[in-house]
């Protein structure tokens, strides 16, 4: 919850490569802008650049397909090279069509490409993987920074058009704010109420962050409220046996 909430954007943040130091790189940014860390904090990291930092950033031209890469890939007229990425990195494929493959990532996000990205990477011919751990990236970075972080991506949703940010990875707050027991504006007991606290948050910042151009790939959010103890994003995922979708 919150009062008056701000997101600031870190300008002036450098491309970030394989094996640079990430948590230095935003401390930095962070001290230049001022905004020294206070209670409520959350810096929200947009997963690019910590793929990049952790050097997840595979050359196409390096990746052999294997049968069943082939067959998906001319069937949905992919690059048979990012369909065997897109397998290397899931749990099995969910649904494909032309243009399209949905997969229930190796981290139980069901999600296009299994997060796999070519735009923004800048390496030609090269592919960018999610984190090996967001949970983990995330815990190193609250540690480094002193604050809550939210390691944010962009996902589709299954019965709305369009992308929204969503946390694949976060520390120091509650990925969920279990409501249920409290009373709502008149008095009556919430029974069913869980917010997803750091989704939220992460499609905050993706107002600020952008999807293209902008190269704003780290967001103060500031002026947050929260009482409950720290989960990870992986608290996030629904288990099997209340998924009535799949």
């Amino acid at each position: 919850m919150s009062t008056a909430l701000t997101l600031t954007a870190l300008p002036g943040l450098p491309m970030v490569a394989a094996g640079d130091d990430l948590g230095g790189i935003l401390a930095d940014g962070l001290a230049r802008t001022g905004l020294l860390p206070r209670p409520g904090d959350v810096l929200a990291v947009a997963q690019k650049v910590v793929s990049k930092a952790e050097g997840r950033s595979v050359p196409l031209a390096a990746v052999a397909p294997s049968p069943r890469a082939l067959a998906l890939a001319a069937e949905t007229g992919k690059d048979p090279r990012l369909v065997e990425l897109i397998l290397s990195e899931s749990l099995r494929v969910v649904r494909s069509r032309p243009n399209l493959i949905i997969v229930e990532h190796r981290l139980g996000f069901v999600m296009a490409n299994a997060g796999i990205d070519q735009s923004n990477v800048g390496q030609d011919g090269h592919a960018l993987l999610l984190p090996v751990d967001p949970d983990a990236s995330a815990a190193r970075l609250a540690e480094r920074l002193g604050m809550a972080v939210v390691i944010t991506d962009s996902f589709g949703r299954a019965w709305r058009r369009g992308t929204v940010g969503v946390a694949i990875g976060a520390a120091g707050l509650p990925a969920l704010l279990d409501l249920r027991g409290q009373p709502d504006l008149f008095g009556r007991e919430l029974r069913v109420s869980i917010t997803g606290f750091a989704d939220e948050i992460a499609a905050a910042a993706g107002l600020v962050m952008g999807q293209g151009a902008e190269g704003q790939p780290a967001v103060l959010v500031r002026g947050l409220i929260w009482e409950a103890p720290a989960a990870p994003a992986s608290a996030l995922l629904r288990v099997g046996a209340e998924d009535l979708f799949r």
